[in-house]
């Protein structure tokens, strides 16, 4: 009964339609170059043409200034850079614009920050520091007030408000905190923790080495955990033992009854039943065979990471990161359509008609929309350099840039 009960509270549920767009704003893409720093704002749908770019580090003198001032953040710094980042800063992992659509809130791995972006000047206004030394994957609340950012050297999320920047909770998680999603009636925030993923240790026999990878779901208004799920003795129970538990990408149904989720070293993603808290379906993609079966030589212990859903919940959209291709998947049958080329899809989105999936090719710096009811290329656009997280967002409409950007 006990188990039942906490089964419940932690379960999602359905909330309302959101509403329509403010008067007076557009929505559109956001496109984060991680690599170089900047955020590029396309067409939200049809052809996805580029509006404007903003520079997302534009405090950087002062940055690399305290940076090398202090050896443990200088240190800190370069493991980024010639780990997770290979070879390569990263400058933005994820963003989201504020309700009123002026500004645009962004996390800044190798700062170890979050900061809001005046649109209109491109100037801050105002920066958070992350716990630790590294800021990650982040989300906003249903009604856009609350940004949840992970702090992945602390093992802690934060929730700031989005207008003022200011801390309203924190929990914490497990080994690496990485995606963070809000139910859609804002009550939970699961967290899903992917361990170490730049050791070499990758072969199955050592997954014990990565950490202590859980879904933590917590209470959105208290922020004390309610619930974790350990993946480990679900993926054994239906004979998954060389499988690793640590969930990457993860997207809910329409109801919130399924929750769809990547691991590492997976070509396909998986099924689970919140209800029964059980593993319903696997579903094992194509792989390439021009990629390598070396696992060290998988972006961070990646080879599928991207994962989106239609709005009507009949497709979904995977990005096969290693495998250089994005294809759609029927969600009842669970069968693939066309195997689109993609250069390191890194990401997966829904445009803001809800007809294509949009996916950022971060080997050949562009994005490229997939048509959901064929599963075909529509087009692709050019971008900044590695593009990795792509988010809907609103800028005021006739906006092309910041007149400081």
């Amino acid at each position: 009964m006990a188990a039942a009960l906490a089964l419940a509270v932690a379960a999602p549920t359905t909330a309302t339609a959101a509403p329509q767009d403010p008067a007076g704003l557009r929505e559109v893409l956001f496109v984060g170059n991680n690599w170089d720093g900047t955020a590029d704002v396309l067409k939200s749908s049809g052809d996805f043409a580029k509006i404007g770019r903003i520079n997302v580090i534009p405090d950087k003198k002062q940055r690399m200034a305290e940076i090398n001032a202090d050896p443990i953040r200088w240190i800190y710094f370069q493991v980024i850079r010639n780990s997770v980042g290979e070879g390569h800063d990263q400058f933005v992992d994820d963003m989201y614009s504020t309700p009123d659509g002026k500004s645009v809130v962004v996390s800044r791995p190798s700062f170890a920050d979050v900061v809001s972006i005046d649109l209109a000047s491109g100037n801050i206004n105002w920066r958070f520091p992350v716990a630790g030394y590294r800021s990650d994957h982040m989300a906003v609340s249903p009604d856009g007030t609350r940004v949840a950012v992970s702090a992945s050297t602390a093992n802690t999320v934060h929730v700031l408000d989005i207008n003022t920047g200011k801390q309203l909770g924190s929990f914490a998680t497990g080994d690496k905190p990485h995606e963070n999603i809000f139910t859609r009636d804002g009550k939970y925030l699961w967290n899903m923790s992917i361990g170490e993923v730049h050791t070499a240790l990758d072969d199955p026999f050592w997954d014990w080495t990565k950490g202590d990878r859980r879904i933590t779901v917590a209470d959105a208004t208290t922020y004390k955990q309610v619930r974790n799920i350990d993946m480990r003795p679900r993926l054994d129970a239906i004979g998954l033992k060389n499988f690793s538990d640590a969930v990457r990408p993860a997207v809910f149904s329409p109801d919130e009854s399924k929750l769809y989720f990547q691991v590492s070293f997976f070509n396909g993603f998986l099924e689970y039943d919140v209800a029964s808290d059980t593993i319903t379906r696997v579903k094992t993609l194509p792989k390439n065979p021009q990629t390598s079966e070396d696992r060290t030589t998988w972006v961070n212990d990646s080879r599928h990471h991207g994962l989106s859903m239609n709005p009507e919940g009949t497709k979904l959209c995977v990005a096969g990161t290693m495998d250089d291709y994005a294809t759609v998947v029927d969600r009842a049958t669970l069968q693939e359509g066309p195997l689109v080329t993609a250069s390191k899809p890194y990401w997966a989105t829904v445009s803001g008609d809800g007809k294509s999936c949009v996916v950022s090719e971060s080997g050949s710096d562009q994005v490229t929309a997939i048509d959901f009811a064929t599963g075909r290329k529509v087009t692709s656009v050019p971008v900044g350099d590695h593009p990795q997280r792509v988010r809907l967002g609103h800028v005021p409409a006739g906006w092309t840039g910041p007149s400081a950007g």
